[in-house]
């Protein structure tokens, strides 16, 4: 089991930026890819970012690359989702999770934290 708690949520203004925490806990956090996903009302939960366990291989959807940068520190059991150049597109509650292999389709992961909402104003 893995535990996955997101924090770093907030309201912030179009233009501006968020870094976003999932602490895990449980079983050896290097083990498992890590995936941040986001869920706007009235849509279905998107792939935004994954990142290897190691750190060395990234990956983001089309809609985020160049202005989202997703690491790790497998020390303090974390990944970082840091938001930059946000648009009001951008807002999404954002969910982490866990699988020990690469994939961008949310039904593939084992685990998932409960979310954090990000709201960005015009």
């Amino acid at each position: 089991q893995v535990q996955l708690v997101e924090s770093g949520g907030g309201l912030v203004q179009a233009g501006g930026s968020l870094r976003l925490s999932c602490a895990a806990s449980g079983r050896t956090f290097s083990s498992y890819f890590m995936g941040w996903f986001r869920q706007a009302p009235g849509k279905e939960r998107e792939f935004v970012a994954a990142i290897s366990w190691s750190g060395g291989s990234t990956y983001y959807a089309d809609s985020v690359k160049g202005r989202f940068t997703i690491s790790r520190d497998n020390a303090k059991m974390t990944v970082y989702l840091r938001m930059g150049s946000l648009i009001p597109e951008d807002t999404a509650v954002y969910y982490c999770a866990a699988r020990q292999r690469m994939s961008n389709h949310p039904s593939q992961y084992d685990y998932w934290g409960q979310g954090t909402q990000v709201t960005v104003s015009s």
